[in-house]
């Protein structure tokens, strides 16, 4: 197990009117290091309250602890991107966890649980902050990466896909650690806090690192989009979360997401204005996400059948 722990920038300055531009190329080279090698980092000073953070983690668990009966009233409708309301993965899935998903407020498709009645004011609150805070980062990555003012800005303008996750991980027993095992994620770029028990691991250079679980700070990855944009200039983070004996693990992640119409490939600058052959063929968003889905629905009996983003690299 790897010893060194990961990166933490301090996004204060990015708030600050007065404008410290130290602190922001400070911040700026940080994020661009840790996205180049491994695609994790953790924020501080990112605008949203310990208080609500720590409050949407035990109303979730109030949730999560309630009867089957009960939480199976706020299972998803049909029709949905994604499975929008409360789920758990089939006991032959290699993933032990349960969840709650929530789209952007306002989508028809959310299915809220009535209880406990703070609970939907509470995620949608926690939304409307990483939206914001995933539109700074978004920003950043634009200017590590080099492109053109708002580039990303506009080319991933549409929120309507974005998503959160309320999670449980159900206690380790003697044979079976697996949370969620070894995976990328395939959206742009994803947001995690979790609770004081932790799990969260992340690979670099081989190893696993644990993410030790520090109040007010935000996990942040590089996931799919951006890899295949920047034609691989920046990783999307391979990551892992290890169940922990006698407790669960409650957590939730943000997936700062693409609309599913939006064609996804390496963009020029990073292949024939350099002279680099494309690393993957483009490919329709939606079409991505959907074998992603059906990963978690219909879990392949070999995890070689699971569909990652190397289902569209090009061989070299």
């Amino acid at each position: 197990m790897a010893s060194s722990s990961i990166p933490t920038v301090d996004l204060s300055p990015f708030f600050n009117e007065e404008g410290d531009e130290h602190g922001r190329r400070k911040a700026i080279e940080t994020i661009a290091r840790a996205c180049a090698e491994y695609g994790f980092f953790q924020i501080m000073n990112h605008g949203m309250s310990t208080d609500l953070m720590n409050k949407a983690l035990q109303l979730s668990k109030t949730f999560f602890q309630y009867p089957p009966e009960e939480k199976l009233k706020s299972s998803p409708g049909s029709g949905a991107p994604l499975p929008a309301g409360y789920s758990k993965h089939p006991d032959h899935s290699p993933d032990k966890h349960e969840y709650l998903v929530v789209l952007p407020p306002g989508s028809s498709f959310n299915v809220y649980p009535e209880n406990p009645p703070e609970l939907r004011s509470v995620i949608e609150e926690v939304f409307s902050h990483l939206v914001r805070i995933g539109s700074l980062l978004e920003s950043i990555i634009n200017d590590c990466l080099g492109l053109p003012p708002n580039f990303l800005k506009e080319y991933n303008h549409d929120r309507s896909w974005d998503f959160i996750a309320a999670l449980r991980y159900f206690p380790a027993t003697e044979r079976d650690t697996d949370g969620i095992t070894e995976h990328e994620d395939g959206n742009c770029i994803t947001f995690v806090f979790q609770d004081e028990v932790g799990g969260l691991e992340v690979r670099k250079d081989r190893e696993w690192i644990p993410v030790v679980p520090a109040e007010g700070k935000i996990v942040v990855n590089i996931a799919d989009v951006i890899q295949v944009l920047s034609n691989k200039k920046f990783k999307s983070a391979t990551h892992r979360v290890v169940r922990s004996k006698g407790r669960s693990r409650y957590s939730f992640a943000f997936f700062y997401n693409l609309h599913g119409d939006k064609w996804v490939e390496p963009l020029s600058q990073f292949t024939t204005e350099i002279g680099e052959s494309p690393k993957y063929r483009g490919f329709l968003y939606k079409e991505y996400q959907q074998l992603r889905v059906r990963n978690k629905t219909h879990p392949p009996s070999r995890p070689e059948d699971v569909i990652h983003i190397t289902h569209y690299a090009i061989e070299t």
